[in-house]
């Protein structure tokens, strides 16, 4: 293999490095760290190698820094080796999942627009190049933490002359400001032991899927060497089951690739200390379709893993489906709700209910485990999820895919102050809706967006069109567009309707592992 095909290959496998089956290795990480790694990188008298231990990463950004080792440094290390040193890297230089809680959507791929800094100025310096989350899923000791602001300015020049820079002493606060910041609230630490346990078992979980509704299921695990074989069953309006290898990676993080037969996924779960499995999977091309899932070791404590629906209609009985482990017991009803239990499984339980009274919050005591609905008689809005997101033109031919955009309809009753958009309003959950595509200036409706841009279908999936310069628009410009989605649900004799903001845009060129 050449370097250039060896280079292509490391930076297309960037985000899947950690799915790949793999045989047994014949090298290991600390083999590849010590003959090639410590070539470059000085041990210093106390055994610490320079630079390589005054830092911590996920999994995804150990690949990346071995890639661009590869890529800038040449550094020749075939695709085992490359697995092997990222695995023992994240092995022993890894964050603990509790490091990584509220930064772990950038992780999941959950697509968001945008995220924020701390505060102005890191939103400011960091976000607007890639995201916060990228900055704060690593722990360095100040030292390094300085170099990598020199790396910054080494490797970007013209950082000091873009926006956001220009107009201020960029450097200046970055050596001080910046620096002082990032060292005290990421500091280096230390690094937590890797997961020693046997993930081997039966699971049930529950979730959702955007657009596609609930779901329960099954995750059975089994160990296959260093790895594991996996299945995971999705019970909604269309059983849907994948099987693959998967494989634990640091202190308790879970990478895995699976196919139905026709669609590849990948999950990206945490393995978190009271045993239970958290996360998302999502489709390998199109990876803003995806679900959530939770999950709990068949036959544990009990918990509750989802109420399937939230709500309950005023007046009117209510079919609920409570998922989670050992909820067969201990129901006791709170004021102004009756009903039963009408079957209890081992994965959940389904009650038939009515509410009584006026519009609120109800809890379900379970025994061990509480469930929460809301009580309602009318819905007062609804708003789009997302409000605000991104979809990219691609395909037609190109490399690079499209990137569509899911949207929900979530309906909410306003709380006690009557008032939209409070603290004490109350989401009823997600419902059907319709949807449809409008302009969203004068901009756009001069340039045809709706027309040109993509389209929506019945279920909120926006697929933007095709890449590439299109003779029908003004100058041949390519298929972007400023959109409104407008969703309407129709509930009681009223129809509610709501707004989104949709930029399609142009493609993802650069597309690293941790956006």
């Amino acid at each position: 293999m050449t370097s250039l095909t060896r280079l292509a290959l490391a930076s297309s496998c960037a985000f899947g490095f950690a799915t790949l089956a793999l045989p047994a290795f014949a090298v290991t990480g600390a083999e590849v760290l010590e003959n090639t790694c410590a070539a470059c990188h000085a041990t210093g008298g106390d055994g610490k190698i320079d630079r390589i231990d005054a830092v911590r990463k996920t999994p995804e950004a150990w690949d990346m820094t071995v890639v661009r080792m590869m890529r800038n440094h040449e550094v020749a290390l075939s695709d085992e080796e490359r697995l092997a040193v990222v695995r023992y890297l994240s092995d022993t230089r890894g964050l603990s999942v509790a490091e990584t809680e509220g930064l772990r959507y950038i992780l999941e791929r959950e697509p968001v627009a945008n995220d924020a800094g701390p505060s102005e100025l890191m939103t400011q310096t960091c976000s607007r190049c890639h995201s916060y989350a990228r900055v704060a899923l690593q722990r360095r000791t100040p030292e390094d933490w300085e170099h990598l602001i020199n790396f910054h300015l080494g490797q970007f020049p013209t950082l000091e002359y873009q926006a956001l820079a220009r107009d201020r002493d960029w450097w200046g606060i970055a050596q001080t400001e910046i620096h002082d910041f990032l060292s005290a609230t990421y500091p280096m630490g230390e690094a937590p032991a890797p997961y020693d346990g046997d993930l081997s078992g039966s699971y049930i979980l529950a979730g959702r899927q955007p657009g596609q509704g609930d779901y329960t299921g099954t995750l059975t695990i089994a160990k296959a060497d260093r790895d594991y074989t996996v299945e995971m069953v999705l019970s909604g309006e269309v059983e849907r089951r994948f099987t693959g290898t998967g494989r634990i990676i640091g202190a308790g993080e879970w990478r895995a690739s699976l196919s139905d037969g026709t669609t590849e996924i990948r999950q990206v779960f945490a393995l978190n200390e009271d045993g239970s499995i958290t996360g998302r999977w999502f489709d390998r091309t199109y990876d803003v379709t995806g679900g959530r899932i939770s999950a709990v070791k068949a036959g544990s404590a009990a918990q509750v893993l989802a109420v399937v629906p939230p709500r309950l209609k005023i007046g009117e009985a209510t079919e609920v489906r409570i998922s989670g482990p050992a909820l067969g017991d201990g129901l006791t009803l709170p004021e102004g709700v009756t009903g039963s239990v009408t079957a209890a499984t081992p994965e959940g339980i389904t009650l038939t209910l009515t509410a009584t009274g006026s519009p609120r919050a109800i809890e379900l005591d379970l025994g061990v485990q509480k469930a929460a609905l809301v009580a309602y008689d009318s819905i007062d809005r609804i708003t789009v999820v997302p409000e605000l997101t991104l979809a990219r033109i691609g395909g037609n031919g190109g490399p690079i895919p499209k990137t569509p955009a899911q949207f929900e309809a979530m309906a909410w009753i306003n709380g006690a102050d009557g008032q939209a958009g409070t603290e004490d309003d109350l989401a009823l959950g997600y419902l059907p809706a319709s949807w449809r595509l409008e302009n969203f200036d004068e901009a756009a409706l001069a340039m045809e967006d709706t027309k040109f841009a993509g389209t929506i279908d019945a279920q909120g999936l926006f697929m933007p069109a095709d890449a590439g310069p299109n003779p029908e628009r003004p100058m041949s410009t390519n298929n972007v567009g400023n959109l409104k989605v407008v969703a309407e649900v129709g509930e009681g004799g009223q129809v509610l309707s709501a707004e989104a903001h949709l930029y399609a845009t142009v493609q993802r060129f650069v597309d690293a592992p941790i956006r």
